[in-house]
């Protein structure tokens, strides 16, 4: 087998990899550093490839292994020879010595059989009834307690098909059993609708606890949602039965979140063991300002408003209210959200925001079409684009319990997570992904202002169409030495601000990398 080359970079490169930082001194901002290497510093360019006389070797091997969720999976090279004879392009070498060529591939090898059909059902029921960690979660006498409770709801559910039927009669419907049953199963199956979304949507278990003003508000807009589609039934009555139950499998989503988010933002308010009166009395005003609300609603009826402007008004009053109510709420837990508030804070500036600035700052509504450039806990597929981008990185996080880098393919920075990772790594992991992508945005406006100046000039700069995750093996290597310097003055001064700081609320995902095997 012929040896494997090392890694040529570019001048460029090399030069931008030779800058080191250190944190600045107390009151100077963690981004003057930042941008003190980034001073000039853009993506290197690369010419087109052409092929090298002697390509690299073929080396096939696993690149590591991967645990989600109790199945294991490893990553194997492959493709090695073709690609590398086909680009050219050498390969990355790391400290061991093992190597893999650049433009090979790899591919995810699952080491257990597939789940067999039942356990995969009861797996997938199992996420809509228990919560996430059942049973080490969760106190012990919380079983008994939920099988009561599922009595309770199977005996009162039985129970509301005949006290429908009866208030239905009671207002008119036909005495026919025929008649008032079809009536009644009618309505059932509107509420029956609802509750099936109620339940499906409790499957976002733990993100009520971490982002549960995002889940709030969006709760509040889903609940206008289906006041909306309840007044078109008026426009549309023939269409009734599934505009109605469209509508309130929508409100009873918004019920969900409601309910889930209830206490956490209560709880937030009580300062002693006085968290059922603080919720008892807060939900005393909801009801008096509910009656109130209605009272109005009837005066303004009997002068014949127009129905779409009234509901017009009134639901953008509504969403304004609940906007400021979600916005004025205080928590001193650092979710995704706020922790993003913090970081980018404290490279600007050199400080963490109090707690009323960081919940000032933090964005309510978070639609989900909408990218989000750093992922915790991601799959090792999803970060890398090819073996010889991580086998070039490895290094550089060998004492740490994480891994960090950047898919340009994806502008999304990944923090992959060790299996020995515990709360101090993950958050240390989140706090490195966005200090590498403070790096790579700065990259990118340094890049944009040289293509302008250029443009400018009429002089031609090179950028390379498909960059790799090594491209940016500088911006990674400088932002390990940020990191060193400056994650343990970041903790001490959000713990001065009085902000708690917990993994959990990061919501990190759930693989992990178990084992990182040299390819040879």
């Amino acid at each position: 087998m012929a040896p494997a080359m090392g890694l040529k970079r570019p001048a460029a490169a090399a030069a931008t990899a030779t800058q080191t930082i250190t944190l600045p001194p107390q009151g100077v901002a963690v981004r003057d550093a930042v941008r003190g290497a980034l001073r000039d510093a853009e993506l290197p360019p690369r010419a087109p490839a052409t092929p090298a006389p002697a390509p690299a070797a073929a080396v096939d091997g696993v690149l590591c292994f991967e645990e989600v969720e109790g199945r294991r999976w490893s990553y194997v090279v492959e493709g090695a020879a073709s690609s590398a004879g086909k680009t050219g392009r050498v390969s990355a070498r790391a400290r061991g010595g093992s190597a893999a060529p650049v433009g090979a591939t790899f591919r995810a090898v699952p080491l257990q059989s597939p789940l067999p059909p039942a356990e995969e059902i009861m797996s997938f029921i199992r996420s809509y009834v228990v919560p996430e960690g059942f049973p080490d979660s969760v106190a012990p006498s919380y079983v008994p307690y939920m099988t009561w409770r599922a009595l309770k709801h199977f005996f009162g559910g039985a129970m509301s098909v005949f006290t429908t039927r009866a208030l239905l009669n009671s207002v008119g419907v036909s005495q026919s059993r025929a008649t008032s049953g079809a009536v009644a199963i009618n309505w059932i199956l509107k509420d029956g609708a609802g509750r099936v979304g109620k339940m499906l949507f409790a499957r976002q278990g733990k993100k009520f606890d971490y982002d549960l003003k995002q889940l709030r508000f969006s709760g509040d807009l889903m609940m206008e949602l289906g006041a909306g589609i309840e007044l078109a039934t008026a426009a549309f009555p023939q269409l009734f039965l599934p505009l109605a139950c469209m509508a309130n499998v929508v409100k009873n989503v918004a019920a969900v979140t409601s309910t889930s988010t209830r206490t956490p933002i209560y709880k937030a308010y009580a300062k002693g063991e006085n968290i059922g009166d603080v919720t008892a009395k807060g939900e005393s005003v909801g009801n008096i300002a509910d009656l109130l609300g209605t009272g109005m609603s009837i005066l303004m009826s009997k002068r014949n408003p127009s129905l779409v402007a009234s509901f017009a008004v009134l639901s953008c009053g509504y969403l304004l209210s609940s906007y400021q109510e979600v916005r004025s709420v205080v928590l001193n837990t650092l979710n995704t959200a706020r922790f993003t508030v913090a970081v980018d804070s404290f490279i600007k500036t050199g400080h963490v925001p109090s707690l009323k600035e960081g919940n000032l700052e933090e964005t309510i509504f978070n639609p989900p079409w909408r990218h989000q450039p750093v992922a915790i806990g991601s799959r090792f597929g999803e970060a890398f684009q090819e073996p010889a981008s991580f086998v070039a990185t490895r290094p550089l996080f060998e004492d740490e319990r994480y891994i960090v880098t950047y898919n340009p393919a994806k502008d999304k920075v990944y923090a992959l997570l060790k299996d020995q990772a515990k709360q101090d790594d993950i958050l240390k992991a989140a706090f490195h992904a966005h200090v590498l992508l403070h790096f790579i945005n700065a990259s990118h406006a340094n890049l944009k202002a040289r293509k302008r100046m250029n443009s400018d000039q009429g002089s031609y700069h090179y950028v390379n169409p498909n960059p790799l995750n090594m491209d940016f093996l500088a911006h990674i290597e400088e932002s390990c030495k940020i990191v060193t310097s400056s994650y343990g003055v970041f903790k001490r001064k959000a713990r001065e601000q009085g902000w708690i700081m917990s993994d959990s609320l990061l919501n990190p995902g759930r693989a992990r990398l178990c084992g990182v095997a040299p390819v040879i």
